[in-house]
């Protein structure tokens, strides 16, 4: 037993229904600690006197931490509680968000973003784990359909508000903004929440490893969250370039910018829904038209941009393709997490956590491949991604096809 009894804060029947809001309102915060600053990166970059890829290496930073993060620490919350270590996180990530505020240095911000990732990898995964634990049956599916509705509503949300803030207040309030949200939540789980965990496991690292290796080398699941990192990506090059594009090529304020990311948001939203309302259709069949949906509309764009390139075109075009990205999500999510139903825990853990490696590796790569000018290097940093997806899908349409012989 890796935790006393005696000293564990068990969550009480009465504050279960405030507890359970609470746990649905922290889902969005890993969209909040990217997305609120993003209509802020080109004020940074300047007051900071650092490059565009300096400032944007801050998003990736945060996205490989969270990843990682994600790999490991579902183990920790099953052997020594979800409570504790999520309150404790929620403090550690309000301290770090109000360093980044203070400092105008860069490597130190860095840091800070390092401990942003881990700190909101065990914050999620926490929230993740409290519903498997006081759930079951059709309740749980319900509340479980739920996330990526709710977890898109920060990329939405987030960067309406830190527009108006980086214009009324500067950058740095938007920092100070995610602070007093982990120290409010952190007051509102001390009063409401608890421990939910009934059962606490040893931590075997050698059983845990090979359920591990066991998922990797299933083909299917590890170009699943390949196609996962990709779709997710797409969104991410945008988050890192488009600010730069509206503010400094189109000429426009950051709260346009913050505008424009909310509806492209939401693209994202609409194609998670489309994913679960087609849900019954043949899998494949859907994810290939999807792909050569994406595949027109980014051909399109680039064409498009021989007699029209500004802010209105840049959202039509990117609106469209981030649809799609939202579908493929949707559709490889639970495609990936139902391969192992017995270690669903461990599953979304691994997809969860190499999806955003791949997505902070990848996207970093690409905006310094093609920087961040206009919206034609936009296009070719969509059209570099859906090419490969296209490819990855071939490849597990392959594999799928040779199984069933």
């Amino acid at each position: 037993m890796n935790a006393d009894i005696t000293q564990i804060k068990y969550i009480k029947e009465r504050h279960q229904g405030l507890a359970t809001l609470l746990a649905f309102a922290l889902i969005p915060l890993s969209g909040f600690a990217t997305d609120i600053y993003i209509p802020s990166l080109p004020t940074m970059a300047g007051e900071m006197q650092v490059s565009n890829v300096q400032v944007q290496l801050t998003l990736s930073i945060f996205l490989i931490s969270y990843g990682v993060a994600q790999l490991f620490i579902g183990s920790v919350l099953d052997s020594f509680g979800r409570y504790k270590i999520c309150l404790y996180a929620l403090l550690i990530f309000a301290a770090a968000s109000i360093i980044i505020a203070t400092t105008h240095n860069i490597y130190l911000i860095y840091l800070m973003r390092i401990i942003h990732g881990l700190t909101v990898g065990a914050i999620v995964v926490a929230k993740r784990a409290y519903f498997v634990d006081l759930f079951e049956g059709d309740q749980l599916k319900h509340y479980l359909s739920l996330f990526s509705i709710i977890w898109s509503t920060g990329p939405i949300v987030a960067p309406f508000i830190g527009g108006y803030l980086q214009a009324v207040f500067g950058w740095e309030s938007n920092f100070y903004f995610l602070a007093g949200f982990a120290l409010v939540f952190a007051v509102l789980e001390l009063l409401f929440s608890g421990e939910t965990l009934k059962h606490f496991t040893d931590f075997q690292l050698k059983k845990i490893t090979g359920i591990y290796i066991k998922m990797i080398k299933t083909t299917s699941f590890t170009l699943g969250i390949v196609m996962l990192g990709l779709a997710y990506c797409m969104v991410m090059v945008y988050n890192m370039t488009g600010p730069f594009i509206i503010e400094h090529h189109f000429k426009f304020s950051p709260v346009i910018a913050g505008y424009s990311s909310l509806f492209l948001g939401f693209a994202w939203m609409v194609g998670g829904f489309i994913g679960k309302a087609t849900i019954n259709r043949p899998f494949f069949k859907r994810l290939m038209i999807n792909s050569l949906f994406q595949v027109a509309f980014v051909v399109l764009m680039i064409v498009s941009l021989n007699f029209v390139s500004n802010l209105w075109s840049l959202i039509f075009f990117a609106f469209l393709i981030h649809v799609g990205a939202g579908f493929t999500f949707n559709n490889y999510f639970t495609f990936c997490l139902s391969k192992f139903p017995k270690n669903a825990g461990i599953a979304g853990g691994l997809t969860g956590g190499i999806t955003y490696v791949i997505v902070s590796f990848l996207s970093y790569g690409i905006v310094n491949l093609i920087p961040a000018k206009d919206e034609r290097n936009l296009s070719y940093s969509y059209l570099i991604m859906i090419l490969i997806s296209v490819l990855v899908m071939f490849v597990i349409l392959k594999i799928r096809k040779k199984d069933e012989v």
